[in-house]
């Protein structure tokens, strides 16, 4: 089952290299931006999250109506009340959500890190020459979720848009130079077919 699913994702970097080379330069260019402004990332980041606990609050009340158990009633009235109090926190008062949201994303991050690194080594069979940066990327996060934590209680102002600017930097590379190794694998297969 596993060399299945490693024969899939090599065909889909095959077929594909040119949409993931284009979303590797998306991230490498808004990671740049995050890190040369850390502090205005982490309020962009803190509003983006706002707004998504608003929507998914009105969403749920919007479907609360649609319950018809009074359980599900109170219960679906619950979550949307909280969603929307946590979304309008953060959307008009980011500074007051960064600290919360700095310790969910450093523990994002540490689990993206490790994922990463186990993933890396299932990668150096399908792009041999290129696993070595998804390996540096996970690293990257782990050592950037033990700085976050060093640095605490100060970090909370800046470490979200540090974060998230590094993380973009060391994926989008990951991402690019999986691309472009892909690309060449899929060259030298039709050249081989030729």
């Amino acid at each position: 089952m596993l060399s299945e699913m490693q024969s899939s994702i090599g065909e889909s970097l095959r077929t594909h290299w040119r949409l993931f080379l284009f979303q590797g330069i998306v991230m490498l260019i808004l990671g740049v931006l995050a890190v040369f402004a850390p502090t205005t990332a982490t309020v962009a980041v803190d509003i983006y999250i706002g707004w998504l606990f608003l929507i998914s609050g009105l969403a749920g009340l919007v479907l609360m109506f649609s319950s018809r158990d009074f359980g599900a009633f109170l219960w679906t009235l619950l979550t949307a009340a909280l969603s929307l109090a946590v979304g309008i926190m953060l959307v008009w008062k980011p500074g007051v959500g960064a600290v919360s949201l700095t310790i969910v994303l450093t523990g994002f991050f540490i689990a993206e890190g490790l994922f990463q690194i186990v993933g890396s080594f299932s990668y150096r069979d399908i792009v041999p020459n290129s696993w070595g940066w998804m390996l540096l990327s996970g690293i990257a996060d782990l050592v950037l979720a033990a700085i976050i934590i060093i640095g605490w209680p100060v970090s909370a102002t800046w470490a979200i848009g540090l974060l998230v600017g590094v993380n973009l930097i060391t994926s989008g590379m990951a991402v690019v130079f999986t691309a472009i190794e892909a690309r060449n694998l899929a060259h030298s297969l039709v050249g081989a077919k030729g």
